[in-house]
This record gives structure tokens, sequence and C-alpha cells, in this order.
């Protein structure tokens, strides 16, 4: 086997270990950015588990918000209305109910049921009277739920 050929001989072993070391050596700079990104990504980290350690064990819990928006179309009065679960854990066949309530009218009623509902999701949907809401007494409510 030939030796390599240097055109200014052997490399000393002494100066090449010491380019070496200054290719490995760190910098200050270099030592506190990847600190502070390492902090950072370690805080990222323990929030999500913190989050995910809190809210995995919180039953379902719901707020249903009605809009004011009712829409009138071919006579029937649309009212909108948003669940969110607030809770963590997953709901199926959530079932929200719609009661309008006006006097010398017979009460009108509607149901929606949400299929799948997981923590912290919303949906949205709109109950349809035959009647305005809007001079009635109208009170939407979670009726039941399942848990998975």
């Amino acid at each position: 086997m030939e030796s390599p050929n240097y055109p200014d001989g052997p490399p000393d072993s002494a100066t090449h270990n010491e380019s070496q070391d200054r290719l490995t050596q760190r910098s200050a700079a270099e030592w506190v950015t990847f600190t502070v990104a390492a902090l950072i990504l370690l805080g990222l980290v323990g929030l999500i588990f913190f989050d995910w350690q809190t809210n995995q064990n919180r039953p379902p819990a719901f707020a249903v918000a009605v809009s004011e928006a009712v829409r009138v179309t071919d006579g029937r009065y649309y009212v909108p209305f948003a669940i969110t679960n607030t809770g963590g854990r997953i709901a199926r066949m959530v079932q929200v109910t719609a009661e309008l309530d006006i006097a010398g009218v017979d009460e009108e009623t509607g149901e929606q049921q949400i299929d799948f509902l997981s923590g912290h999701e919303t949906k949205a949907g709109s109950f349809v009277f035959t009647h305005d809401p809007q001079v009635g007494d109208l009170v939407v409510r979670v009726a039941s739920y399942r848990l998975p």
C-alpha cells in the first residue's frame, strides 16, 4: 500500500489535532443558542404533556351558544347554534333540544343529534321553527350524551 503524497510533507499530528479541535469547539453564542432552543423545546413538550394529563380525565361538559341572527326562509325561522365540548373526554350521541314557548301558541320543540364531539371541539347546526323565536322564550340545552 502506498502512503499518500503530501506536497509539503506529512502533516504534523499536533497541528492536525489543533485544527480538528477548532472545528469541534463551540463558540459561546452557539452554546447560548443551543441552550435557549433546548429550553423552549422542553417547555413545549412539558406544556403538551401537562395539558394532556389534565384534560384526559375531565368528563364531557357542554356550552351551547345560540346566534342572534335568525334567518327567515319560506315562512320558517332558522335559529343557528354552536355546541362546544368544554370537557376533555369524547362524547357520542349528544342530543341538543330547543323549546320555544310563546304565550297563546302551542310550544314548539326541536332536536339535534351530534354523533361525535371530542374534547374542545365545536359543531354547529340550526333549529327550524314555524313561529318567530324572538317574540317568545327559547331554551336550547343538552338533553343527553353517551360515553364511547
